[in-house]
């Protein structure tokens, strides 16, 4: 059977095999994941037990380009989530061995903690277009229990998430997820590699957590800040700030957000 690509879901297949595991092979364990060791080679776990090996979802898995290079991996325990019926059905009937571990639903809406009672897991995939961001918003929800992230999204969005002060790309996302993972940009990857191939280039990048345990303020003050001042970005913060009611200390009030690093904007919200 064949999968009809969905506009209303982002979707577009990636077709290289080369590329698909290389992606795979991005999602390192050398302590900066759940478990580690070495399993049975299936890829998958029964009865609820990793076999001391690190626990992966993998978001989206259409057709299994992805999925059935994480299944060789040895050192992983996979799990996957799809909202598509048909996609799922092409995974019963070609990919098997994802079955026991294929959970039907919308990650946006997901309890990730049902799906991982256990404790920690990576997340991987290549990402919607459409939702790569609220896919960030939500693993930043989750970041205690999400060590690391390899996931394929637009290569604008990606250079966003990678860049750091001074860069026009540089923006709310960006000090969110940097406040807590370290960020790399990977490789790029040409639209003519998907079926249907997108009107935009692609990158993979790879998360992972910093040493950052706290961020000595307010979580919800910290977004705040941040959005209210990449919300009006061409303003200095003095002006933008007053959105939320906040006046911006003497040294930081002529500048602009993108002029400030994630320790800046830290301090700054502890200032007010």
């Amino acid at each position: 059977m064949k999968v009809r690509a969905k506009k209303s879901l982002g979707q577009h297949f990636l077709a290289n095999e080369g590329i698909a595991r290389r992606i795979a092979e991005s999602l390192v364990c050398d302590g900066g994941c759940a478990g580690g060791g070495t399993g049975d080679g299936s890829g998958v776990c029964a009865n609820g037990s990793n076999g001391g090996r690190m626990n992966v979802l993998e978001v989206g898995c259409g057709t299994g380009a992805l999925t059935r290079h994480l299944l060789q991996r040895d050192d992983i325990c996979l799990k996957g989530i799809e909202i598509d019926d048909e996609s799922i059905a092409y995974l019963r009937e070609n990919l098997p061995a994802i079955m026991p571990n294929l959970y039907a639903a919308d990650f946006l809406k997901a309890d990730l903690r049902k799906i991982f009672p256990e404790g920690d897991f990576c997340v991987i995939g290549n990402f919607p277009y459409n939702i790569s961001s609220q896919i960030f918003f939500k693993i930043l929800d989750y970041r205690e229990s999400v060590p690391q992230v390899v996931g394929m999204l637009q290569k604008e969005v990606a250079e966003r998430l990678a860049s750091g002060p001074g860069n026009k790309s540089y923006g709310i996302l960006s000090v969110l997820l940097q406040a807590w993972y370290d960020i790399e940009y990977l490789f790029t990857v040409d639209a003519a590699q998907f079926i249907p191939p997108p009107k935009v280039q692609s990158a993979v990048i790879r998360l992972r957590r910093n040493g950052r345990t706290e961020l000595g303020c307010d979580d919800a003050r910290f977004r705040q800040v941040v959005k209210a001042a990449f919300n009006q970005r061409r303003k200095t913060l003095r002006n933008s700030l007053r959105a939320i009611g906040a006046e911006a200390p003497e040294q930081f009030a002529s500048l602009r957000p993108e002029q400030l690093t994630v320790n800046d904007f830290i301090t700054l919200t502890q200032t007010l």
